[in-house]
């Protein structure tokens, strides 16, 4: 579960961290980084999709401005994954309602 979220912090089950992360089922990898910097890409996602969810959780940053493609959203749900994109505050509640009923994971960007 994640704790708390502020802007360049949050906290999952009672550890912080201050950068952007892939939350899956079996443990958090920190640090996490995209090629393109604001502009996700479907090879950003590769330890994402190797934990094989359901769902996809994508937190866009505070105030939403890590773009992720309509195509790369189609692609992942032709790949049979639901997702969800939101600023990272919507996320993170939106990953806790999902977190315990299905096998979700978040990608999540912290900052802008």
């Amino acid at each position: 579960m994640i704790d708390a979220y502020s802007f360049g912090r949050i906290t999952v089950d009672g550890k912080d961290y201050r950068a952007d992360l892939l939350l899956l089922p079996d443990r958090v990898l920190d640090s996490w980084w995209r090629k393109e910097g604001h502009n996700l890409c479907l090879e950003d996602l590769d330890e994402a999709l190797a934990a094989s969810p359901e769902v996809l959780v994508i937190g866009q940053g505070r105030p939403g401005l890590m773009k992720v493609p309509d195509a790369l959203v189609q692609e992942l749900e032709r790949r049979g994954i639901e997702v969800r994109v939101a600023p990272t505050e919507k996320a993170v509640r939106a990953y806790n309602e999902l977190a315990g009923k299905r096998k979700v994971v978040a990608a999540l960007h912290l900052t802008c």
